[in-house]
C-alpha cells in the first residue's frame, strides 16, 4: 500500500488525489499486472519498474503533463486507478488531454468517477485549464460511460488516431469545457 503522507491534493468521501512519485512504482506495477485483463485491448499502462520509472518521470518533469493517483481513503491509501493530463496547451487554448484507468480492484465501485470529477475540479480551477479531452476507441464502453457520467459530450470521430497494441485504432472525441457564468457562450455546467 502506498503511504499518502497526508499529501492528497484533494479529497472526496471515498478518494483522495496525489501526484505520483518515483516511490510508488511497485504498487502501481503490480496492480498493471493484476488488471490485465481488464485493461487489454484499450490500456497498456506500465508493468514493469523501469517502465514506471520513465512514465513517472514524464509525469513529473514536464510542464505539458501532470498526473494523479486515485487513492482509496478507507483502504490505507492503495491505489485504486489513475488520471493524467497530457499535451497541456497554455495560451489562448488552456487545454489538455485526460488519460485515466481503474485498477481491477476497484473497478465497478464508482472509486475512478469519483476521483475523475476531482481532477475536473483541480483542472478547471487550480491548473487554469478550459477545456479537457478524452480520446476513446469507440467498442471501449466502460470509458465512455465514465466520460459520459462527467458530463463530457461527444464530438467527433477520428479514423486512425492512435497507434495502441500494434495498429492504428479509430477514436471518438469526448470533451468538457470548464463551468462559466450562466450565459456564457459554451459555458457548461458540472
Amino acid at each position: 500500500m502506498s503511504d499518502d503522507h497526508g499529501q492528497y491534493l484533494v479529497t472526496g468521501p471515498r478518494v483522495g488525489l496525489r501526484p505520483f512519485t518515483l516511490g510508488d512504482g511497485e504498487e502501481f506495477t503490480a496492480r498493471a499486472r493484476e488488471s490485465r485483463a481488464l485493461h487489454e485491448p484499450w490500456l497498456f499502462p506500465p508493468q514493469t519498474p523501469e517502465a514506471y520509472a520513465s512514465y513517472a518521470r514524464r509525469l513529473i518533469d514536464d510542464p505539458a503533463r501532470t498526473g494523479f493517483l486515485v487513492c482509496e481513503r478507507a483502504d490505507d491509501g492503495a491505489v485504486a486507478g489513475f488520471v493524467t493530463i497530457n499535451n497541456i496547451v497554455r495560451g489562448a487554448f488552456l487545454s489538455g488531454a485526460l488519460g485515466y484507468g481503474a485498477f481491477a480492484h476497484a473497478a465497478g465501485r464508482g472509486l475512478l468517477s469519483e476521483g475523475l470529477g476531482l481532477v475536473l475540479g483541480h483542472a478547471f480551477g487550480p491548473l487554469g485549464l478550459h477545456r479537457l479531452e478524452a480520446n476513446i476507441q469507440p467498442g471501449n464502453a466502460a470509458s465512455r460511460a465514465l466520460v459520459g457520467r462527467a458530463g463530457f459530450r461527444l464530438e467527433g470521430f477520428s479514423p486512425a488516431m492512435l497507434f495502441i497494441d500494434g495498429a492504428w485504432r479509430d477514436h471518438e472525441r469526448w470533451a468538457l469545457t470548464a463551468p462559466g457564468p450562466a450565459g456564457a457562450p459554451g459555458a457548461q455546467r458540472l
